[in-house]
């Protein structure tokens, strides 16, 4: 007969044996509230399987992929759950991405990029390039502050994109035209919204998954405008398979971790491979946010929500992930 010694013991050394497989795990949250909703749903899958998970406060992009990297051969895991592949390449590239950092498969899928102006003033002058507002009188038809260039509702410092437009008002010679507005984005779209509420013409750069479209939606208040030809500093072309070119690549967001969870931690690099999120559900739960659910309790209801929708998916993502350990 066994003792009670000896059982009590075994006990302990198997919940210490668990405990020493258990990660320490620190997501790194964007400083994008609306990318909230996906890091919070990675969070919970690996709760799941038994992690400890810590969130970050908000981090810009650059201090998020450089505490990766700094944690490179870490016991712990230091992951992003919003890499934008490729407008983020070079970021990563800069930080020896390739031997401190890992990109895990395709996340989120199919998210596009580009300007856009409103319908009604494309339609009324025919417009359908954004190299067409090198024309003055183009141009003008968007200045807002009476300087007499276009007034482009632009993307932050840090985030990747204001690095492509800057490069492309050189590259297309827009720089005597359009003026890069660089501020607080939301702030900024908010005021180009009541701009178009007054039927005044608007001209922005924005993404998807994001909830502008859901508030302008592309074909019916807005059009995409494209490119004469690819200038983009992140890859050669940005043509798609249909001949159309935006001048942004249809980006895939990806998680990426610090290089030893490779090898330390194989039932999270596992989870990180095949868990996925449809850019559409990104795109309600932005919508969601834009309509005043934006409290950080909302967001956890959100993701709260989302998992029990697709419990029999999670549930198979843990199961895969752990056999992997």
């Amino acid at each position: 007969m066994i003792s009670k010694k000896i059982l009590v013991g075994g006990l302990i050394s198997l919940v210490l044996a668990s405990n020493l497989f258990a990660a320490k795990v620190n997501a790194l949250k964007s400083s994008i509230a609306e990318e909230t909703f996906q890091m919070l749903i990675v969070n919970e899958v690996l709760k799941k399987m038994g992690h400890e998970v810590i969130s970050s406060n908000d981090v810009n992009y650059d201090i998020a992929y450089q505490t990766i990297a700094s944690n490179a051969n870490s016991d712990d895991v230091y992951f992003l759950a919003s890499m934008w592949d490729p407008l983020h390449n070079e970021k990563l590239k800069a930080l020896d991405g390739d031997k401190k950092l890992v990109q895990y498969d395709k996340f989120i899928s199919n998210c596009a990029q580009g300007y856009l102006i409103d319908k009604k003033t494309a339609d009324k002058y025919n417009i359908k390039y954004y190299n067409d507002l090198k024309k003055p009188e183009i141009a003008k038809l968007f200045d807002t502050n009476g300087n007499g260039k276009a007034n482009l509702t632009g993307c932050n410092a840090g985030w990747g994109c204001e690095k492509v437009i800057e490069h492309q008002l050189d590259a297309y010679g827009l720089r005597d035209t359009v003026e890069h507005n660089q501020g607080e984005y939301s702030a900024l779209l908010a005021n180009t919204i009541a701009n178009y509420k007054t039927g005044k013409p608007i001209l922005y750069y924005t993404w998807t998954p994001y909830w502008v479209s859901g508030k302008l939606v592309p074909g019916k208040d807005v059009v995409f405008l494209q490119v004469t030809h690819s200038a983009n500093p992140n890859t050669n072309s940005t043509k798609l398979s249909n001949g159309a070119d935006y001048g942004f690549n249809i980006n895939d967001q990806r998680i990426v971790s610090n290089a030893s969870v490779k090898t330390k931690h194989k039932d999270i690099a596992k989870l990180f491979d095949i868990i996925k999120i449809d850019v559409n559900d990104i795109s309600g739960q932005n919508m969601l946010m834009a309509n005043g659910q934006n409290k950080e309790k909302d967001i956890q209801r959100h993701a709260k929500v989302w998992l029990e929708k697709n419990a029999a998916k999670v549930d198979a993502w843990v199961k895969e992930a752990k056999a992997a350990k």
